[in-house]
Protein backbone atom coordinates (compact mmCIF):
# COMPACT_ATOMS: atom_id res chain seq x y z
CA UNK A 1 0.00 0.00 0.00
CA UNK A 2 1.07 3.82 -0.50
CA UNK A 3 2.24 5.92 2.14
CA UNK A 4 -0.78 8.41 3.03
CA UNK A 5 0.76 11.79 2.18
CA UNK A 6 1.07 12.69 5.76
CA UNK A 7 2.10 16.47 6.49
CA UNK A 8 4.93 16.47 9.33
CA UNK A 9 3.61 19.99 10.08
CA UNK A 10 0.37 20.14 12.46
CA UNK A 11 -0.14 24.17 11.48
CA UNK A 12 2.18 26.93 11.53
CA UNK A 13 1.75 29.37 14.43
CA UNK A 14 3.14 32.07 12.74
CA UNK A 15 6.86 31.22 11.83
CA UNK A 16 6.95 28.55 13.95
CA UNK A 17 5.87 25.33 12.71
CA UNK A 18 4.02 23.11 15.10
CA UNK A 19 4.84 19.25 14.26
CA UNK A 20 3.32 15.43 14.88
CA UNK A 21 6.62 14.85 15.99
CA UNK A 22 6.73 17.67 19.37
CA UNK A 23 3.20 16.66 19.51
CA UNK A 24 3.73 13.01 20.41
CA UNK A 25 6.47 13.87 23.14
CA UNK A 26 3.53 16.91 24.56
CA UNK A 27 0.80 13.99 24.61
CA UNK A 28 2.79 11.25 25.86
CA UNK A 29 4.26 13.18 28.96
CA UNK A 30 0.50 15.39 29.88
CA UNK A 31 -1.31 12.38 29.85
CA UNK A 32 1.47 10.49 31.27
CA UNK A 33 1.79 12.93 34.48
CA UNK A 34 -1.88 12.41 34.43
CA UNK A 35 -2.08 8.86 34.81
CA UNK A 36 0.76 8.81 37.39
CA UNK A 37 -0.98 11.50 39.61
CA UNK A 38 -4.30 8.71 38.85
CA UNK A 39 -1.83 6.36 40.20
CA UNK A 40 -1.05 8.28 43.70
CA UNK A 41 -4.51 9.02 44.38
CA UNK A 42 -5.34 5.44 43.91
CA UNK A 43 -4.01 5.17 47.78
CA UNK A 44 -5.74 1.06 47.68
CA UNK A 45 -2.87 0.01 45.31
CA UNK A 46 -0.56 0.67 47.18
CA UNK A 47 -2.12 -0.75 50.86
CA UNK A 48 -0.56 -1.20 53.41
CA UNK A 49 2.23 1.11 52.88
CA UNK A 50 1.37 4.51 51.16
CA UNK A 51 2.42 6.11 47.91
CA UNK A 52 6.42 7.18 47.80
CA UNK A 53 5.38 10.66 46.95
CA UNK A 54 2.96 13.37 46.86
CA UNK A 55 1.20 14.96 43.95
CA UNK A 56 3.00 18.44 44.45
CA UNK A 57 6.46 16.53 44.54
CA UNK A 58 5.46 14.61 41.25
CA UNK A 59 4.44 17.75 39.57
CA UNK A 60 8.23 18.91 40.35
CA UNK A 61 9.27 15.51 39.51
CA UNK A 62 7.98 15.94 35.64
CA UNK A 63 10.20 19.02 35.04
CA UNK A 64 13.31 16.58 35.42
CA UNK A 65 11.60 13.60 34.22
CA UNK A 66 11.08 15.77 30.86
CA UNK A 67 14.54 17.44 30.83
CA UNK A 68 15.67 13.39 31.10
CA UNK A 69 13.68 12.77 28.02
CA UNK A 70 14.72 15.29 25.56
CA UNK A 71 18.13 15.62 26.78
CA UNK A 72 18.59 11.63 27.23
CA UNK A 73 16.82 11.08 24.43
CA UNK A 74 18.76 13.40 21.85
CA UNK A 75 21.88 12.43 23.49
CA UNK A 76 21.76 9.00 23.33
CA UNK A 77 20.55 9.05 19.51
CA UNK A 78 23.73 10.79 18.64
CA UNK A 79 26.15 8.69 20.63
CA UNK A 80 24.17 5.46 19.96
CA UNK A 81 23.19 6.36 16.10
CA UNK A 82 24.94 9.06 14.88
CA UNK A 83 28.40 10.05 16.69
CA UNK A 84 29.30 12.43 13.68
CA UNK A 85 26.56 14.93 15.11
CA UNK A 86 29.04 15.09 18.43
CA UNK A 87 32.06 15.79 15.35
CA UNK A 88 29.82 18.29 13.57
CA UNK A 89 29.89 20.93 16.11
CA UNK A 90 33.75 21.55 16.10
CA UNK A 91 33.86 20.73 11.91
CA UNK A 92 30.33 21.75 10.54
CA UNK A 93 30.59 24.16 7.59
CA UNK A 94 27.67 26.33 8.55
CA UNK A 95 25.94 27.22 11.70
CA UNK A 96 23.07 25.10 11.08
CA UNK A 97 25.16 21.88 10.54
CA UNK A 98 27.19 22.72 14.13
CA UNK A 99 23.94 23.03 15.62
CA UNK A 100 22.11 19.92 14.19
CA UNK A 101 22.51 17.82 17.69
CA UNK A 102 20.34 20.58 19.29
CA UNK A 103 17.61 20.31 16.11
CA UNK A 104 15.06 18.36 18.37
CA UNK A 105 12.44 19.05 15.47
CA UNK A 106 13.73 16.94 12.89
CA UNK A 107 13.61 13.66 14.70
CA UNK A 108 16.48 11.12 16.17
CA UNK A 109 15.58 10.50 19.16
CA UNK A 110 16.99 7.41 20.94
CA UNK A 111 14.65 5.77 23.22
CA UNK A 112 17.89 4.45 25.17
CA UNK A 113 18.86 7.29 25.67
CA UNK A 114 15.60 8.61 27.01
CA UNK A 115 15.32 6.16 29.82
CA UNK A 116 19.10 6.53 30.71
CA UNK A 117 18.09 9.81 31.46
CA UNK A 118 15.07 9.76 32.96
CA UNK A 119 16.41 6.95 35.21
CA UNK A 120 19.44 9.77 36.68
CA UNK A 121 16.53 12.33 36.80
CA UNK A 122 14.64 9.69 39.41
CA UNK A 123 17.96 8.30 40.79
CA UNK A 124 18.93 12.01 41.59
CA UNK A 125 15.12 12.69 42.77
CA UNK A 126 14.82 9.66 45.10
CA UNK A 127 18.18 10.32 46.70
CA UNK A 128 17.62 14.34 47.33
CA UNK A 129 13.89 13.36 49.04
CA UNK A 130 14.75 10.72 51.09
CA UNK A 131 12.59 8.07 49.13
CA UNK A 132 12.46 4.86 48.17
CA UNK A 133 14.08 4.38 44.44
CA UNK A 134 12.32 1.30 43.42
CA UNK A 135 8.83 2.53 44.58
CA UNK A 136 9.53 5.75 43.15
CA UNK A 137 10.47 4.08 39.31
CA UNK A 138 6.85 2.08 39.89
CA UNK A 139 5.26 5.36 39.74
CA UNK A 140 6.73 5.95 36.23
CA UNK A 141 6.78 2.96 34.67
CA UNK A 142 3.08 2.34 34.02
CA UNK A 143 3.29 5.75 32.36
CA UNK A 144 6.23 5.28 29.69
CA UNK A 145 4.04 3.04 27.27
CA UNK A 146 1.92 6.33 26.48
CA UNK A 147 5.16 8.15 25.38
CA UNK A 148 5.93 4.89 23.38
CA UNK A 149 2.40 4.88 21.67
CA UNK A 150 2.69 8.18 20.63
CA UNK A 151 6.50 8.72 19.72
CA UNK A 152 6.08 5.30 17.28
CA UNK A 153 2.94 7.34 15.48
CA UNK A 154 5.05 9.79 15.01
CA UNK A 155 7.68 8.34 13.81
CA UNK A 156 5.06 6.79 11.38
CA UNK A 157 3.82 10.11 10.20
CA UNK A 158 7.30 11.32 9.38
CA UNK A 159 8.24 8.35 7.71
CA UNK A 160 11.66 7.17 9.42
CA UNK A 161 12.61 4.01 11.16
CA UNK A 162 10.67 2.13 8.74
CA UNK A 163 11.16 -2.13 8.63
CA UNK A 164 12.66 -4.59 6.06
CA UNK A 165 11.07 -5.51 2.93
CA UNK A 166 8.00 -7.44 3.12
CA UNK A 167 5.86 -9.31 0.55
CA UNK A 168 3.35 -9.96 3.00
CA UNK A 169 0.10 -8.04 2.84
CA UNK A 170 0.70 -4.94 5.33
CA UNK A 171 3.83 -3.85 3.30
CA UNK A 172 4.04 0.10 3.00
CA UNK A 173 5.90 1.91 0.02
CA UNK A 174 7.49 4.66 2.32
CA UNK A 175 7.19 7.13 -0.78
CA UNK A 176 4.94 10.15 -1.66
CA UNK A 177 6.06 13.93 -2.86
CA UNK A 178 7.21 15.64 0.76
CA UNK A 179 9.37 12.23 1.08
CA UNK A 180 10.84 12.46 -2.91
CA UNK A 181 11.88 16.39 -2.12
CA UNK A 182 14.22 15.23 0.63
CA UNK A 183 15.86 13.25 -1.54
CA UNK A 184 16.06 15.48 -4.64
CA UNK A 185 13.09 15.10 -6.55
CA UNK A 186 12.72 11.48 -6.37
CA UNK A 187 12.44 8.48 -3.87
CA UNK A 188 15.41 6.06 -3.47
CA UNK A 189 15.32 2.69 -4.75
CA UNK A 190 15.32 1.18 -1.26
CA UNK A 191 11.96 3.45 -0.58
CA UNK A 192 10.20 2.10 -3.60
CA UNK A 193 9.88 -1.51 -2.31
CA UNK A 194 6.94 -2.55 0.26
CA UNK A 195 7.97 -2.87 3.75
CA UNK A 196 6.87 -3.41 7.55
CA UNK A 197 5.29 -0.36 9.14
CA UNK A 198 7.91 -1.42 12.19
CA UNK A 199 6.09 1.95 13.98
CA UNK A 200 2.98 0.81 14.08
CA UNK A 201 3.97 -2.90 15.33
CA UNK A 202 6.15 -0.95 17.71
CA UNK A 203 3.18 1.34 19.07
CA UNK A 204 0.72 -1.87 19.03
CA UNK A 205 3.73 -3.82 21.24
CA UNK A 206 5.48 -1.18 22.83
CA UNK A 207 2.86 0.86 23.65
CA UNK A 208 -0.87 -0.74 24.34
CA UNK A 209 0.08 -4.32 24.64
CA UNK A 210 2.75 -2.98 26.73
CA UNK A 211 0.38 -0.48 28.93
CA UNK A 212 -2.56 -3.37 28.99
CA UNK A 213 0.10 -5.77 31.50
CA UNK A 214 1.46 -2.83 33.06
CA UNK A 215 -2.22 -1.84 33.91
CA UNK A 216 -3.37 -5.44 35.09
CA UNK A 217 0.02 -5.76 36.87
CA UNK A 218 -1.02 -2.06 38.94
CA UNK A 219 -4.65 -2.37 38.94
CA UNK A 220 -5.81 -6.16 39.11
CA UNK A 221 -2.50 -8.14 41.20
CA UNK A 222 -1.73 -5.34 43.26
CA UNK A 223 2.15 -5.47 42.32
CA UNK A 224 2.96 -2.02 43.60
CA UNK A 225 3.15 -3.30 47.07
CA UNK A 226 6.21 -4.91 45.87
CA UNK A 227 9.27 -2.57 44.96
CA UNK A 228 10.74 -2.97 41.83
CA UNK A 229 7.89 -5.65 40.37
CA UNK A 230 6.46 -3.23 38.18
CA UNK A 231 9.38 -1.49 37.05
CA UNK A 232 11.25 -5.07 36.33
CA UNK A 233 7.65 -6.27 34.20
CA UNK A 234 8.66 -2.90 32.10
CA UNK A 235 11.83 -3.61 31.66
CA UNK A 236 11.25 -7.18 30.84
CA UNK A 237 8.63 -6.23 28.54
CA UNK A 238 10.06 -3.59 26.19
CA UNK A 239 13.31 -5.13 25.97
CA UNK A 240 11.82 -8.26 24.83
CA UNK A 241 9.25 -6.44 22.25
CA UNK A 242 12.37 -4.20 21.42
CA UNK A 243 14.18 -7.05 20.25
CA UNK A 244 11.61 -8.97 18.64
CA UNK A 245 10.43 -5.57 17.07
CA UNK A 246 14.68 -5.53 15.43
CA UNK A 247 13.84 -8.20 13.35
CA UNK A 248 11.40 -6.17 11.04
CA UNK A 249 12.93 -2.95 11.61
CA UNK A 250 15.55 -2.15 9.13
CA UNK A 251 18.73 -2.84 10.32
CA UNK A 252 21.35 0.24 11.38
CA UNK A 253 23.70 0.83 8.78
CA UNK A 254 26.64 2.14 10.90
CA UNK A 255 27.15 -1.46 13.01
CA UNK A 256 30.78 -3.01 12.56
CA UNK A 257 30.38 -5.13 9.47
CA UNK A 258 31.64 -8.48 11.43
CA UNK A 259 27.53 -7.46 13.59
CA UNK A 260 26.03 -7.12 10.46
CA UNK A 261 23.05 -9.58 9.73
CA UNK A 262 24.09 -10.80 13.46
CA UNK A 263 22.38 -8.47 15.62
CA UNK A 264 21.29 -4.42 16.04
CA UNK A 265 21.81 -1.81 17.86
CA UNK A 266 18.53 -1.93 19.69
CA UNK A 267 19.00 -5.62 20.38
CA UNK A 268 22.19 -4.79 21.93
CA UNK A 269 21.15 -2.23 24.08
CA UNK A 270 18.17 -3.75 25.21
CA UNK A 271 19.91 -6.94 26.49
CA UNK A 272 20.93 -4.86 29.87
CA UNK A 273 16.90 -4.51 30.15
CA UNK A 274 15.95 -7.87 29.59
CA UNK A 275 18.59 -8.64 32.28
CA UNK A 276 17.73 -6.28 34.72
CA UNK A 277 14.37 -6.22 34.49
CA UNK A 278 13.95 -10.22 35.45
CA UNK A 279 16.21 -10.01 37.90
CA UNK A 280 13.99 -6.99 39.79
CA UNK A 281 10.97 -9.27 38.94
CA UNK A 282 12.55 -12.37 40.53
CA UNK A 283 13.84 -10.19 43.41
CA UNK A 284 10.42 -8.48 44.35
CA UNK A 285 8.12 -12.13 43.79
CA UNK A 286 10.50 -13.54 46.68
CA UNK A 287 10.01 -10.94 48.90
CA UNK A 288 6.75 -9.71 50.94
CA UNK A 289 4.68 -6.51 50.37
CA UNK A 290 6.18 -3.77 52.10
CA UNK A 291 4.66 -2.50 55.32
CA UNK A 292 2.86 0.61 55.83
Amino acid sequence: MPFPDFDPVLIHIGPLPLRWYALAYVAGILLGWWYAARLLRAERVWAPARPPITLPQLDDLVLWVTLGIILGGRLGYALFYQPSLFLQIFTGPTLGDRLELLQLWTGGMSFHGGFLGVSLAVWWYARKHKVRLLSLADVLAPVAPIGLFFGRIANFVNGELWGRPTDGPFGVIFCNDRIAQLYGGACPPQLLMPRHPSQLYEAALEGLLLFIVLGLAVWKLKLLTKPGYVTGLFLLGYGLSRALMETVREPDAHMPEALQGVITMGMLLSIPMILVGAWLVWRARSRPPVAA
